[in-house]
């Protein structure tokens, strides 16, 4: 078990970012298909972020580290880009997690990350012999901040705030009382680069014997054998041994630190976790970002205000009561906005929409996107003199309701623009729940034309 100790005063500035001090290669064949690739990790600049590069394709298609590219996919992490991805990628994000990396380019001249011993131990060996290379920014870390409870299957993971700076866990395996080939474990473990070093990082993916043969029959793992990863049999591992005694537990640990790596950044809270695997980590790493943007348009709703009514009616033709827009909270450039619609009893469509149960029109929530959209675009200099009028509507899902009395919270990112058109991609909240989304196009008009 994990104690408790007394409260730890956070630092004003968060830790700096870190990078390989040179490239860093690990050769080897891949768990699955067996394939030989060389991966590079190579240095690169502050708030890179880890982002792969597959560098065998004509031309080279780089692949962000990041939940966004995340495939749904048994019993491993894969990344993709378009058509273009990366398999089993948990273990080299461990490494890069477990020694505070931060920034680096990963170069890899196959489809699959090399297997090395079915540990994070290649990686790290591989890093360590290049070194690692202070940098001048600061980490973006994630805060766990509510609960986060995952239930699925008889497979559990969940995360609460935590009163220390850090990353502590405990893991549960337990297979029931069928299974006695893998007894019932648990180990508790807090995130330093020392404890990862001696107490993770070695410990191997491992698989029941059976599952070894459904992956031989599907022609997969076909190059290796029990000497090469640990398969477990009846009598435990075949033809090798355990390094620890908990070493399946302990890998799980490992398998999680590189999965919710894909935040972007380290992640601090309590985890506990009962035999949960790598959809469960995806899954949580989505829910922790949730929450995390969710936090970020509290701050700004609170303390922003980047144009208010007058400001946006210098810029929007609409008026009373179909300016939609009260004010917006942030612009960055003309890639991205938030703003905010006030929602009161007042409205004059909720005399006549449900009036006994008032809901704001979907159409008006879409509307009301799309202004924001419209006031983004405005911010781009080949817009000047334009204003965007509304060309199609994409995707659109209404998925909670809006009522009086709430605050709807707009996001509007870019997705293309040019001077006479653009796409951009709308949310619309009401607190952490999403009650809107679209995809919508434009089309930009000179103003005198309208």
């Amino acid at each position: 078990m994990i104690q408790e100790a007394d409260e730890i005063q956070q630092d004003d500035l968060s830790p700096a970012q870190h990078t390989v001090a040179k490239p860093a290669a690990i050769r080897g064949r891949g768990l699955l298909h067996g394939e030989e690739a060389e991966l590079v990790i190579e240095p690169a600049p502050v708030d890179h972020g880890i982002v792969f590069e597959r560098v065998d394709l004509d031309p080279p298609v780089r692949i962000p580290a990041l939940i966004d590219h995340a495939l749904d996919r048994e019993r491993r992490t894969t990344l993709k880009n378009g058509s273009s991805t990366v398999e089993t990628v948990e273990h080299c994000m461990s490494a890069l997690a477990g020694l505070g990396i931060d920034n680096a380019l990963v170069r890899i001249n196959g489809p699959e990350v090399p297997l090395g011993d079915g540990s994070a131990s290649a990686f790290v060996e591989a890093i360590q012999d290049v070194g690692i290379q202070t940098q001048d920014g600061s980490r973006l870390i994630y805060q766990v901040t509510e609960p986060i409870i995952l239930d699925e299957g008889g497979s559990m993971l969940a995360a609460f705030p935590s009163r220390h700076d850090d990353f502590r866990v405990i893991y549960e395996l337990d297979y029931g009382t069928g299974e006695q080939r893998i007894s019932r474990q648990s180990q508790g473990f807090v995130l330093d680069t020392e404890q990862y070093l001696s107490e993770l990082s070695t410990a191997r993916t491992y698989s029941l014997k059976e599952e070894a043969q459904g992956l031989w029959e599907q022609g997969l793992c076909r190059h290796l054998t029990p000497k090469d990863v640990l398969v477990i049999g009846e009598d435990g591992p075949i033809e090798n041994a355990y390094r620890f005694d908990n070493e399946p537990a302990r890998h799980k640990i490992l398998d999680l630190i590189g999965d919710l790596y894909l935040l972007g950044g380290p992640v601090h809270g309590r985890f506990v976790a009962s035999r949960s695997g790598h959809a469960l980590n995806r899954k949580m790493c989505t829910r922790i970002r949730e929450q995390a943007e969710a936090r970020r348009r509290q701050d700004l709703l609170r303390d922003g205000q980047v144009m208010d009514i007058r400001a946006i009616q210098q810029i929007m033709p609409h008026r009373y009561p179909m300016l939609l827009v009260d004010r917006v909270v942030e612009v960055e450039g003309h890639r991205r906005a938030i703003g905010v619609k006030n929602v009161t009893i007042n409205e004059p469509f909720f005399g006549g929409h449900y009036p006994s149960t008032p809901l704001m029109p979907g159409v008006l929530i879409v509307e009301a996107m799309a202004q924001l959209g419209g006031l983004l675009l405005s911010q781009k200099l080949e817009h000047a003199g334009k204003i965007a009028v509304l060309l199609s509507l994409d995707k659109v899902k209404l998925r909670h309701p809006v009522t009086p009395g709430d605050q709807l919270v707009l996001e509007a990112e870019t997705v293309r623009a040019s001077s006479r058109t653009a796409s951009i991609r709308c949310q619309a909240f009401v607190g952490s729940q999403v009650a809107a989304e679209a995809s919508i196009r434009f089309m930009m008009v000179d103003a005198e034309q309208r």
